[in-house]
């Protein structure tokens, strides 16, 4: 009766080895002639493109299931999906260097049915040069406006640096906002020099309705590190009964205080 299990177990041990060859003498394989690109010194706003070229070195067909970046600056795509053994493929890669600085790395995840591992990492790099130009600086984003006057005029201000070495332009957007500078209200983009600031002016309507306050004012820029800023305004609307209430409520508080 052992003789008969051993005899048993000797098999299906054989069976599994058998399996594991065949399985190794037929399988796809992914090889890439190179998994790096340097692309060296790039001025920033550069679009960048290289090719990764690989071979299917199995004896199965290949698969590649999908393909991931690390970012969305970066894209990938390869020549297509199914590959026969021997047959060359490549993997184009293209990166946007818009709003980066100095030495930068993004990496590609190719996804295949590769015998191991099943996902290959492929990695850019590139020195990114940032050409003299505007920066913009705010001294605050936001503002918190407490307690306003359901009715009243929603007025608030922000002060905008220039520490760029160029010319700063800046233009505002908002549904109900007008915008002033010493006074004047702007109509057209407010230009700020290098090494200077400028403070401006928020006027916005009240809402109808009481209760939270959330705005935001959109900022567009040729800053070509940040384009677009937003400055936050929040508070709380109240009518005049509820002005009141609150008055009576807390007058022993603001008379100790006084």
């Amino acid at each position: 009766m052992k003789k008969i299990k051993m005899v048993s177990v000797f098999f299906v041990f054989c069976g599994f080895v058998f399996s594991a060859l065949l399985l190794s003498l037929d399988s796809s394989h992914i090889k890439f002639r190179d998994k790096k690109v340097d692309f060296g010194k790039v001025v920033q706003g550069e679009v960048l493109t290289t090719q990764f070229n690989f071979k299917n070195a199995g004896d199965s067909i290949l698969v590649i299931d999908k393909i991931k970046t690390s970012c969305g600056c970066t894209a990938a795509l390869a020549s297509k999906d199914k590959f026969q053994p021997g047959e060359d493929g490549d993997l184009k890669v293209t990166f946007n260097t818009r709003g980066y600085s100095g030495k930068v790395s993004k990496y590609i995840y190719v996804y295949s049915n590769n015998s191991k591992p099943s996902r290959t990492v492929l990695t850019v790099t590139a020195d990114v040069e940032v050409p003299p130009g505007p920066k913009i600086r705010l001294e605050r984003t936001s503002a918190d406006i407490g307690l306003i006057l359901k009715g009243e005029e929603i007025q608030t201000e922000t002060l905008i640096r220039n520490i760029g070495e160029r010319e700063l332009e800046v233009t505002f957007s908002h549904r109900n906002a007008r915008f002033y500078q010493k006074g004047k209200e702007l109509k057209r983009p407010l230009n700020i020099a290098s090494g200077k600031q400028k403070e401006v002016n928020i006027h916005i309507k009240s809402p109808v309705q009481p209760g939270a306050l959330r705005e935001y004012i959109l900022l567009k820029t040729n800053d070509p590190l940040r384009p677009n800023l937003s400055f936050y305004i929040r508070g709380y609307v109240v009518t005049e009964e509820q002005l009141k209430e609150l008055f009576e409520k807390y007058e022993h508080l603001i008379k100790r205080g006084s």
